[in-house]
C-alpha cells in the first residue's frame, strides 16, 4: 500500500483523513490516480468542531463499483466531519477547466495531495473562462439575495441563517476575482476579503462580518439584520461591476 503523506497537515484532520484515505485505497485497488485534501481544512480558517474535511478522489477511470462500494462509509465518516469526497478522472478533469475555472483554481491554490500524482498543481485555467463564471456567479448570488430575503418571509432567524452559510461561497469567488486583478490571492478567508478591499477600494467590512456571523462570533438584532441585508446586497453588487469591467 502506498505511503500517506500528511506532513504539515492539522493533527487533528490527519487523523480523521488517514482512516478514510486507507479505505479508498482498499476500495479502489489499481484504479486509483490520486488523493487529495482541499479547502479550509489546509488553511488558519478550520475549527475542529464544526468544519468539514474536504477531498478529492482521483480515478484512471470512473467506475460506479467505487461509488457504490464507498457509499455505506459515508455515515461513519461523516460523524467525523470528513465531506463526501468529489470523484473525478483526469480526463474529466481537462475537460472540465472552461466550466467551473473558479473551483479549479482554488483547488489548484489549496491542496494537498495525500497519495498518487499532484494532478491539482499544474491546471491550466483560461482567464477569460474564469471571468466569465466569476461573472456568471455574482449575478447568480444577487438573485439569490433578492429571493432569499423575500422567501424568508420576514422569518429574520432564517434569513440570518441564510446569509451567514452564503458568505462561503463568496471566498473562492474573491480568491480568483483577485488574481484577474493580478494578484497572489491568500488562502485566508479574512486575508482575502481585506486584500479584495485594498486592491478594489471597495469597502468589503460587511464581509468580514459575515464571516463572523458564520462563525457564531456575532449575532444581529432585527434592525442590524436589515442594515446587514442591505449593505451586503450592495457591496455584492459592487463586486460584480469590478467583474463587469474586467471584460471589457
Amino acid at each position: 500500500m502506498e505511503k500517506l503523506d500528511l506532513k504539515g497537515i492539522d493533527p487533528v484532520v490527519s487523523e480523521r483523513i488517514a482512516p478514510f484515505a486507507g479505505d479508498i485505497m482498499k476500495v479502489g485497488a489499481g484504479n486509483l490516480h490520486s488523493f487529495h485534501i482541499v479547502g479550509s481544512a489546509l488553511t488558519a480558517d478550520f475549527n475542529r468542531k464544526t468544519s468539514d474535511i474536504n477531498s478529492v478522489v482521483v480515478l484512471k477511470e470512473m467506475d460506479l463499483g467505487f461509488v457504490e462500494a464507498l457509499a455505506p462509509l459515508g455515515r461513519k465518516y461523516r460523524k467525523k466531519g470528513v465531506a463526501a469526497p468529489l470523484i473525478m478522472t483526469p480526463q474529466y478533469i481537462m475537460d472540465s477547466l472552461d466550466v467551473f475555472p473558479v473551483e479549479f483554481f482554488n483547488f489548484r491554490l489549496i491542496h494537498h495531495t495525500v497519495f498518487g500524482d499532484d494532478i491539482l498543481e499544474g491546471l491550466k485555467i483560461e482567464e477569460r473562462h474564469l471571468r466569465l463564471q466569476c461573472e456568471r456567479e455574482i449575478k447568480t448570488k444577487l438573485i439569490w439575495l433578492r429571493q432569499g430575503y423575500i422567501s424568508s418571509l420576514g422569518d429574520k432567524r432564517l434569513l440570518s441563517e441564510r446569509l451567514a452559510e452564503s458568505i462561503t461561497g463568496y471566498i473562492p469567488l474573491f480568491r480568483a476575482v483577485l488574481h484577474l486583478l493580478g494578484k497572489e490571492p491568500p488562502v485566508r478567508s479574512r486575508d482575502v476579503v481585506i486584500m479584495l478591499q485594498e486592491t478594489t477600494s471597495i469597502e468589503t467590512g460587511i464581509f468580514e462580518k459575515g464571516l463572523l456571523l458564520k462563525r457564531k462570533e456575532t449575532s444581529l438584532s432585527a434592525d442590524e439584520l436589515t442594515s446587514f441585508f442591505e449593505e451586503y446586497y450592495m457591496g455584492t453588487e459592487k463586486i460584480g461591476k469590478i467583474i463587469n469591467e474586467l471584460g471589457t
